[in-house]
């Protein structure tokens, strides 16, 4: 287990650092071969650079001892091809089962998540002004119900192409409540709209300015949408604030008088946080000096938000603003407008992987799918197989048939063919989803439910097996996954496994270098933990165990009846370098530490010396684990010369000297 977590964990190390950046043609020439097969210009730059990171300086000395690494790598590998790893296999099922994992994702983050995200970025460049009308459908609304809807939508927008005023529609039809007050008038926002308003959302960013737009379909209903403005977006505001609140027309003029006292007395120079925090009937805010913090557009009321971005200059307030809630004055302390890509990227994501137009682009990108691949489906044989279904199709006893039917169900292009004996065993599989449908569903219905999302599944495998022509750099991750799944397994045989398998070349090995493993100054030591019961006799013990030995010590203190001994003994050979307890204690026989206290196990430790041990070389089994390590290495540096010696290596000097940097 440990040794398939090692090989998981370096796998992946071998994918990040290797990911190679693609260039074609005339533009990325040969840098180096191996037996007369190409390492390209590119795919040197990008491991060197995502390898170095910040220290890529492309310097003379640093390329020349990466390029050597490489090499070494491309030489193991060229080694596992002729030793035939890659048809082992267990191996290619592994790298099978990594490409499984990596494609799935790879193709919803290419085809689905970065167009999303890209698109909101573009989006969220511009506020747009929009009203809009709506005619509510319910989530369990029969398609008469839907289709009522949508005609009381479109006889309200013709109403307004023939001249009618789009407030005055709005107010009489919009089942929007707000719509009685706005007429319809949403005013600015900007991306993302709520959940389930992503049709709405790129109506209002496609839809030219002053053009009637429906009917558009949300989780909410029908929508006529009418897009008055579009601006470069104001982004975001970091504000605080002074409220005092009205609570009725008896005291407006009383909270405007102590509305602009308060603002004279900022005109006068006045601690806008001291006065937020002595008057301000914000109690969110207020022992803040009324800090908000950031905030965009359509957050609070238009008043409010007028008078935040008004504000220009850092530092600077504003008048006395009325809002619903009262009388406000507001404080610019920053402005932030939308940040790069890369900044607002993470942010867009996470959001947008918690929006429903994830799974519509999803749905949108498998259609898309079956459209292109020219899918070819065959319901008779469908029809045919659900005649032979029973009700126990619905439970959980239902198998496959034995012999799996060959008849073809649908096909993807002319190479991927799915049967109905692929279809059977699929269903066999989706146990949990056939017995959930046995509640509610009959079995040609829940046959059709499953036969649509098996449909789609495969329509992602066809896709999956399409990547690495239509993506180079999957094409070329997958590369080094293979590479450095035949790379470990060919060092595991060559080089770790014959380190700690063969014991004569390891003796040997020892013998040649045994010199450099030694043992410094250490200590032959007796280490007491002392109960905290004998806290009040520490000198006593101290004293006893400096002039016995550890038997006599343990006979004296302990009770041989006690659950719990009250001294416990070790003897440990500590090396004079490294054990803390030495630097304050004299290096002689007989020499003992301080009583040092732990609290938590409620003991003492004592270290006592009882003999000074002379440096010596180590024994092969004192040293083994370092022995073998750098055995490994050695054998590894003559597992390269061999394969130098074996394998041409042809490098481009050219080409090397124009990616050094002076």
């Amino acid at each position: 287990m440990l040794n398939l977590m090692i090989k998981r964990f370096w796998m992946l190390m071998v994918a990040v650092v290797c990911l190679p950046g693609l260039s074609s043609g005339q533009d990325d020439p040969v840098l180096f071969t191996i037996d007369g097969k190409p390492v390209h210009q590119s795919e040197f730059v990008y491991i060197y650079s995502k390898t170095n990171g910040k220290n890529a300086d492309f310097s003379e000395t640093s390329l020349e001892e990466y390029l050597d690494l490489y090499v070494k790598f491309k030489l193991k590998v060229a080694k596992a091809r002729e030793m035939q790893l890659d048809t082992i296999p267990e191996l290619m099922n592994e790298l099978n089962g990594y490409r499984r994992q990596l494609a799935d994702s790879y193709l919803i983050d290419k085809e689905v998540t970065e167009k999303l995200i890209k698109d909101a970025y573009e989006r969220s460049k511009q506020d747009v002004d929009i009203s809009h009308i709506l005619v509510s459908v319910k989530p369990e609304a029969t398609p008469e119900e839907v289709a009522a809807a949508k005609g009381k939508l479109e006889r309200a927008m013709k109403r307004i192409q023939e001249g009618e005023d789009f407030e005055i529609v709005a107010r009489s039809v919009s089942d929007d409540q707000s719509a009685k007050n706005n007429g319809g008038r949403i005013g600015y926002v900007s991306v993302l709209f709520p959940n389930g308003f992503y049709e709405l959302e790129k109506a209002a960013y496609e839809v030219p300015v002053g053009e009637l737009s429906g009917p558009i379909r949300t989780d909410a209903g029908f929508h006529a949408l009418l897009v008055h403005d579009r601006r470069p977006a104001r982004g975001e505001v970091e504000a605080a604030h002074i409220l005092l609140r009205t609570d009725g027309d008896e005291e407006e003029k009383v909270v405007k008088a102590r509305i602009d006292s308060a603002y004279q007395a900022l005109e006068a120079r006045a601690d806008f946080d001291a006065m937020a925090k002595a008057i301000s009937e914000d109690s969110r805010t207020a022992s803040n000096g009324g800090y908000i913090g950031f905030f965009g557009i359509n957050r609070f009321s238009k008043d409010f938000e007028e008078a935040a971005f008004g504000l220009k200059e850092e530092g600077s307030y504003s008048k006395p603003v009325k809002t619903s809630v009262g009388w406000h004055i507001l404080k610019l302390i920053s402005r932030r407008g939308i940040q790069p890509y890369n900044i607002e990227r993470g942010r867009l994501e996470n959001e947008i992987k918690k929006d429903n137009r994830f799974e519509q682009a999803k749905a949108a990108m498998v259609a898309q799918i079956k459209e292109d691949a020219g899918l070819k489906e065959y319901p008779e044989a469908l029809s045919n197989f659900t005649e032979t279904l029973t009700d126990t199709f619905l439970t959980f006893r239902w198998r496959a048939p034995e012999t799996p039917s060959d008849a073809l169900l649908f096909q993807y292009g002319p190479d991927f063919q799915v049967t109905v004996g692929d279809f059977a065993d699929y269903l066999e599989r989706a146990s949990r989803e056939r017995i959930r449908m046995g509640r509610g569903k009959d079995v040609a219905s829940a046959v059709n439910t499953l036969y649509g999302q098996y449909l789609d599944e495969s329509a992602m495998r066809y896709e999956e097996k399409q990547l690495e022509a239509k993506y180079p750099d999957f094409k070329a991750l997958m590369r080094e996954y293979e590479e450095g799944i035949l790379l470990f397994e060919a060092t595991k045989r060559l080089v770790w496994d014959k380190a700690s398998q063969d014991t004569v070349g390891l003796e040997k090995f020892y013998e040649k270098v045994k010199g450099q493993y030694r043992y410094g100054n250490r200590a032959e030591t007796s280490i007491y933990r002392v109960s905290n019961e004998l806290k009040d006799q520490m000198e006593d013990v101290r004293a006893f165990i400096a002039d016995n030995e550890p038997e006599a010590v343990l006979e004296k203190y302990n009770d041989p009846d006690a659950t719990f001994p009250l001294i416990t003994h070790e003897s440990k050979n500590l090396d004079k370098t490294l054990y803390p307890e030495f630097k304050s204690m004299e290096w002689k026989k007989g020499a003992m530490s301080q009583s040092e206290p732990n609290p938590q196990a409620q003991k003492f430790k004592i270290v006592k010396i009882e003999a000074l041990l002379e440096p010596r070389t180590k024994t092969l089994d004192e040293a083994r684990g370092y022995v073998v390590a750098d055995y490994q290495d050695y054998l590894e540096e003559q597992w390269v010369e061999e394969l130098r010696e074996t394998y041409e290596v042809d490098i481009n000097r050219k080409v090397f000297k124009k990616l050094i940097k002076e």
